[in-house]
C-alpha cells in the first residue's frame, strides 16, 4: 500500500509537471508573442511567478480534495486512474496545440474513476454544477468582457498620445501584468494537485482531514515551475499569434483581464480553467478591433476542446480504471 501511495504522488507531481509545461501559455504567450521578452527569460519570469502563485493559498486544493466526489470511496487506484485520464488528455491536447483545460481534465478524471469504483451516486453533482459547470461558462465570459472593456479604456487613455511614449509605457506595465498572470495561474492550477495527493494522502490514513500539507505545496509549486521552464510552445504559438495577432497594449489588456477573473476564483476556491480565460480574455481584446479580427476558426477548434475536456476524460480514466482492476485481477490469478 505505501508504495502505491508513493507512486500516486510522483505521478501527481509528474502531472502537475506537464500541467506546468502545457500551460506555460497562459502566463507568457502574450509577452513572447509581442517580443517584450525573449522566450527563454519569458519561461524563466513564468516559472517564479507560478511557484509563488502556488503559496497563495489552499481553498481550491480542499474543493479538489473533498468537493468534487465523496472522499470516503476514494483508494489510490482511483488518484491513480483519474491521474492517467487527465495526463493522456494532455498529452494530445499539448501534441496537436490546442489549449485545452489541466484544470478539467483533472475533474473529468476523478469523476470517471471514482464513478467506475462506485456508481455515479459519489459524485457531488451539486458542487461540480456550482464550482465546475458554471464557471466553465462564466469565467471565460468574464474574460471576454473584461478584455474587451479593459482594452477599451487603454484606448481611450492613449488617443491623440505620441505612439512612441505609449509603446514605451505598455511596454512596461506589460512585465508587471504578465507576472501577475503568471502569479494568478500558479494560485489556481497548482492546488488541484495539491488536492489529489491530499487527498490520496487521506485515502491512505496519514491525514485526518482535507488540509494540505507545507511538503505538498512546495512540491507542487516546485513540479510546476520546472513545467513551465520546459515550455510549451505548440500552444504558445495558438494563443500569441494564431487566434489575434497581439501587439503590446493587447498583452497588457489581456493579461490584466485574465488575471482579475483568476485571483477571484482562487479566493472562492473555484478551480477555474486559466486556458480558458486566457483565450477568451484574447478573443475580447481582439474583438476592439471588430469581429473579423479575430480567427474565429481557431477559436472553434479551442471551444471543441473545452466541450470535450471532462466527459473525454471521464470516459478515459473510467477505462483505466476497468482495465487496473482486469491487470490487477491477472496478477493475482496467476
Amino acid at each position: 500500500m505505501l508504495a502505491g501511495l508513493i507512486a500516486v504522488i510522483i505521478l501527481t507531481l509528474f502531472f502537475e509537471f506537464i500541467n506546468g509545461m502545457h500551460d506555460s501559455a497562459n502566463s507568457i504567450a502574450t509577452i513572447v508573442s509581442t517580443k517584450r521578452l525573449s522566450p527563454r527569460k519569458a519561461v524563466a519570469f513564468g516559472a517564479v511567478l507560478n511557484i509563488l502563485g502556488a503559496f497563495a493559498g489552499t481553498h481550491v486544493a480542499k474543493t479538489i480534495g473533498g468537493g468534487i466526489v465523496d472522499s470516503d470511496i476514494i483508494n489510490l487506484t482511483v488518484v491513480f486512474c483519474a491521474i492517467m485520464g487527465a495526463i493522456s488528455w494532455n498529452v494530445f491536447t499539448w501534441y496537436i496545440g490546442i489549449p485545452s483545460s489541466s484544470s478539467h481534465a483533472l475533474i473529468g478524471g476523478l469523476m470517471g474513476a471514482a464513478t467506475a469504483q462506485s456508481g455515479l451516486s459519489v459524485v457531488h453533482f451539486t458542487q461540480v454544477c456550482e464550482k465546475v459547470l458554471i464557471p466553465m461558462v462564466v469565467s471565460p465570459v468574464l474574460g471576454i468582457v473584461f478584455g474587451f472593456l479593459i482594452m477599451l479604456g487603454l484606448i481611450w487613455l492613449c488617443y491623440r498620445q505620441v505612439p512612441t511614449k505609449v509603446n514605451r509605457k505598455v511596454r512596461r506595465c506589460q512585465l508587471l501584468s504578465s507576472g501577475l498572470m503568471a502569479f494568478a495561474h500558479g494560485s489556481n492550477d497548482a492546488q488541484k494537485s495539491m488536492g489529489i495527493i491530499t487527498l490520496a494522502l487521506f485515502t491512505h490514513g496519514h491525514l485526518n482531514n482535507i488540509e494540505v500539507p507545507g511538503w505538498v505545496i512546495i512540491s507542487c509549486a516546485l513540479c510546476m515551475g520546472l513545467g513551465t521552464m520546459a515550455g510549451g510552445w505548440r500552444i504558445i504559438r495558438t494563443m500569441g499569434s494564431k487566434m489575434f495577432k497581439l501587439r503590446p497594449v493587447h498583452g497588457l489588456a489581456a493579461d490584466t483581464a485574465s488575471a482579475s477573473v483568476i485571483l477571484m476564483a482562487s479566493h472562492f476556491g473555484i478551480p477555474v480553467s486559466t486556458t480558458h480565460i486566457i483565450a477568451s480574455s484574447i478573443m475580447g481584446v481582439g474583438s476592439t478591433k471588430g469581429i473579423s479580427a479575430v480567427r474565429w476558426g481557431i477559436v472553434g477548434q479551442i471551444v471543441q476542446a473545452w466541450i470535450f475536456t471532462v466527459p473525454i476524460c471521464m470516459g478515459l480514466s473510467y477505462f483505466y480504471y476497468h482495465l487496473a482492476h482486469f491487470v490487477l485481477h491477472s496478477i493475482n490469478f496467476d
